[in-house]
C-alpha cells in the first residue's frame, strides 16, 4: 500500500465518521443553524446575558425593627404620642428583609440625620433553608 492509499483510507474513514456524527445530531433536534448545539448557547458569554437580566429584578426590601398584635379596638385609640411595645428589645438587631425572607440582620445608624441599618450579619444559604420549614 503507497502512502497516497493510506491518506485516502483515513480521510474515507474520518468522512464516514463526521457523517454519522451529523446523522445523530439532526435526528435528535439539538443541531442549531450555523453547527452549534442547543447546549453550547448555555457557555459563559451567554451566561451573563442572564445575569444581566436577573440584575434588572426589583426586590421589596423592608427592615423590620419589631412586631406586635393589636386589637382593632386598640389600633382605633392609637393617637400622636401614643407607644407601640414591640416584641424586640431595645439594641436588639434589626431583621432585614428581601420579598419577605429573612436575608440579613443589622443596626440602627445615623448618618447626616438620617437613619441607616449597618449590616452585622448575612443570613447562611443554609439558614434560610431552615426557616422555610
Amino acid at each position: 500500500m503507497s502512502a497516497t492509499e493510506g491518506n485516502t483510507e483515513q480521510q474515507d474513514f474520518w468522512n464516514a465518521d463526521l457523517k454519522e456524527s451529523d446523522k445523530a445530531s439532526s435526528t435528535d433536534g439539538a443541531q442549531q443553524p450555523g453547527g452549534t448545539s442547543a447546549d453550547s448557547n448555555s457557555a459563559a458569554g451567554d451566561s451573563s446575558v442572564n445575569m444581566e437580566f436577573l440584575l434588572d429584578i426589583s426586590l421589596d426590601v423592608t427592615v423590620e425593627l419589631g412586631r406586635t398584635n393589636m386589637l382593632i379596638n386598640d389600633m382605633l385609640k392609637l393617637g400622636q404620642g401614643s407607644v407601640i411595645e414591640l416584641s424586640k428589645l431595645a439594641g436588639e438587631s434589626l431583621d432585614i428583609l428581601a420579598n419577605q425572607k429573612p436575608i440579613a440582620r443589622g443596626e440602627v445608624v445615623v448618618v447626616n440625620d438620617k437613619y441607616g441599618v449597618r449590616l452585622t450579619e448575612i443570613i447562611s444559604p443554609m439558614e434560610r433553608i431552615e426557616r422555610l420549614r
